[in-house]
This record gives structure tokens, sequence and C-alpha cells, in this order.
């Protein structure tokens, strides 16, 4: 079953949102049209006198790479959900790209530029782009449902990694302090570092006991850089053999076992870092806002027996008795950017390569989902599909399905569907 489907009335005042079968009812007979393809929005005809509505939670579970949201009513109902994919590491590289092409400025016979690094200073809370972004992201999503839905609260999983602690259990007072990570359960790291699966045999979606690397009987510690995971039979096997005994014939899997033992967990550093950010970023936001532990997110699916998914882990944040899943097929959204502003295009050793036009072009951007009919030649159809325009006048479409790009004319659009907002969906 697919998402509920978001309802307003002709003032935009939001309404409870309805069973998909509902929303179809309204459409065939006029009562309602689209409003917004992206969440899905229908909007009545008429101004609703009175409207009653039941409080519902924007529950969100924050991740580095991916960040689970969900919609639960006042039955717990999880009527809506949907899964955000960040592009933090594309934000680095592209400033790790241009950083580079400044520089490369200096080696070579172009005007002087003075120097701008020391009269620039960071405001109180300030996060580098790359994880700004997350912050972001989340918020203008939350700001979104809210237009369309009667969202009472917000519920944030706010989850700390404590590797201080971990590492050395009697560290105190200001050595404590001044560390940067803090609070969080021993186990639920390991299975984010170790990606979930047996680090001797792979095999995933099965009980993962803690392992000492180095045996406690030989002297092992109970640092973290010295713990992962392993399946029943590889513990077992393994006992209290060093690792470099029991992986004799392997010295691939032995290298990978101890260079990644030792490595730090960067999507927790990420999390860390903006965990704080987002929640004030949401009492901004002048909803009751609460939080809970990854911890008890994890206890409420497994004792719900619930598969593990981002919105999923959001819908069961908190204090959880029941929940029932109403829902299968969720929005995937991508965070794509609006595209560089960057108006001449250079090749990696900083020449021009080409010039990019003014946006919009003709009226429409790279991006936009529009419905396009040919009317002749072996492309002949309606299409709803993705638009590149250019400058002649011409552009091409690239449809979901069937062929990966097809050329048009800009006077083939018949409308807009969804104009680009910087993300892409599925």
């Amino acid at each position: 079953m697919s998402n509920y489907v978001f309802l307003i009335d002709a003032n935009k005042t939001p309404m409870n949102p309805i069973h998909p079968a509902h929303a179809k009812k309204l459409m065939d007979s006029g009562k309602a049209a689209v409003f917004r393809r992206f969440p899905f929005t229908l909007i009545m005809n008429r101004v609703v006198e009175n409207i009653v509505t039941y409080p519902i939670k924007l529950k969100i579970d924050p991740g580095s790479k991916m960040t689970g949201i969900s919609l639960v009513n006042n039955r717990d109902e999880v009527i809506w959900g949907m899964e955000l994919q960040h592009r933090g590491q594309q934000i680095k590289d592209a400033l790790e790209s241009r950083r580079s092409v400044r520089r490369g400025r200096r080696q070579r016979n172009t005007r002087y530029r003075q120097a701008r690094f020391l009269n620039r200073t960071r405001p109180d809370g300030w996060l580098a782009p790359s994880l700004m972004h997350r912050v972001l992201t989340v918020e203008t999503w939350v700001k979104r449902l809210c237009k369309f839905a009667p969202i009472a609260e917000i519920k944030q999983e706010l989850v700390r990694f404590d590797m201080q602690q971990m590492e050395n259990p009697e560290i105190s007072g200001t050595e404590y302090q001044q560390g940067e990570l803090q609070g969080y359960e021993v186990r639920k790291y390991l299975l984010e570092k170790w990606n979930r699966e047996c680090s001797y045999c792979g095999k995933t979606d099965i009980p993962l006991q803690i392992e000492h690397i180095v045996p406690r009987a030989k002297g092992g510690s109970d640092r973290v850089s010295n713990l992962c995971l392993a399946c029943e039979p590889c513990n077992l096997k393994k006992g209290s053999r060093d690792v470099e005994d029991f992986l004799k014939g392997k010295p691939d899997l032995l290298s990978r076992i101890l260079k990644q033992a030792k490595a730090p967990l960067k999507d927790a550093a990420a999390v860390n870092s903006t965990r704080w950010k987002l929640f004030e970023t949401l009492k901004a936001t002048g909803l009751p806002v609460s939080t809970g532990s990854g911890g008890m997110t994890k206890f409420n699916r497994t004792k719900l027996n619930l598969p593990k998914t981002h919105w999923i882990d959001a819908a069961c944040v908190g204090v959880v008795d029941t929940l029932k899943v109403l829902t299968k097929k969720i929005l995937q959204v991508k965070a794509t950017g609006m595209g560089s502003r960057q108006k001449c295009q250079t090749d990696k050793f900083g020449y021009p390569q080409k010039y990019r036009p003014l946006k919009p072009i003709h009226g429409f951007c790279t991006g936009d989902i529009v419905k396009v009919i040919i009317p002749k030649g072996v492309n002949k159809g309606e299409y709803i599909a993705r638009l590149c325009p250019y400058t002649n006048g011409s552009g091409e479409i690239y449809p979901t399905t069937g062929k990966k790009r097809i050329g048009i004319k800009l006077s083939y659009i018949v409308k807009a569907i969804h104009r680009k907002d910087g993300y892409s969906y599925a």
C-alpha cells in the first residue's frame, strides 16, 4: 500500500491525510485536484469550514547518508514514510575541487589576488557546509510537511557515540569534557562500524556477537579498537586463538580487519556534529520537540518485530507501545542541489572548458519534470520526464522507462508537472 495522500482546502489549510482510494474518488468526482506531485498533495475546490484534525507526530531518524522520516497518527499508525538521501560527500568533493582550482591560480601569470583568509571569522555553532547541509535539508522537509499535514509534535532520535568512555572507562573530569563524542552503546556503534556483518565470514541478517580481535586470555583489552562482530560459528571456531593464527591463510582479510578496527567511524562523527544543531533548528519551528535514544529505537523495533529500514526506525523513535504500519511504498528522495553557479566550467587543470548559459532557459531549468507531446517521428507519443533545455529552443527529456534520452523542441512541452527544487524522487 502506498503512502497516505496529503489534503489541503482552497485556503491551503492542512486537513487530515487521506487513504489513496479516497483521494482517487475526490479526483474522479472533481472535488479535488493535484496541488503538488512530490509529496503527492491534493487541494479541494472549496474552503472547508471548521476543519477537525487529529494530531500527527513527525518522527525523524537522522543519519549521515540517509535520514528516515515518518508520520504517525493518534492511533499509533504509520501513515506516511520517506527516506532522504544526503549529498554531504558531493559538497565536500566540490569544495575541494574549487580549492584546487583557486590554488592553481597562484602558479599562473594572472592578476594578483589579495589573501582573504585573515578577515574571515566563523560564528558560534558554525558547521562545515557538508554537515550543515544535513541540517538544512531536514529542516526544509519538516517545514514542507507542516504545510500539508496537521503536525502537532516532532520526535528526533538523538544518538551519541561516547568513544572516550569506551577507550578509557576511568577518564573523568576535565579530560572527559574536552572530548568530542559522548554517551552511546558499544554494540550499536560496532554494528555501524562493521556494516552489520560478520567480520570473518561476511554473513549478514544473522545474530552477531561481540568478538575480541586480540583475545582477553592473551591480554586483549575491552577497548572498542579491539572489538569486532562475529557470528556464533566463527566466534567459537576462533576461540582464544590470535587473529593472525586464525586467519593465517587469508592475508587480505586479516589486513582489512586490522585496518578497519583502527579506522574512525566518519558517519558517526557527522551525526555527532549535527545532532544538537538539528535539535535547535527543530525547536525553532515552534512545535514541541522530544528526543529518544538509539538504543530505545532498536528496542522498540525488535519488540514489534519490524524490519530494519530508516523510515521504520524513525517511526520507532521515543516511547512506543504499539505501532501499526499502514504503508509500504514510501517516498524516496535524493538531494541533488540546484546546480552550480559557476558560469565558466573548467577542466581538471583549471582551464576554461565551456560556458554555461544563464538560468532559466526559455522558462525552464534542467531537472524540471514536464509533460511532453511529440507529434511525429519515431518517438511520437506522450511523455512525463525530466527536462534538459538548450538555448537554441530544443532540449532533451529523460523518461523513467524505455530510451535513456529523447531530443525534443521546447514547443512540444504541454505543461510543467513539477519544478526543479533540488531533489530527485522515486
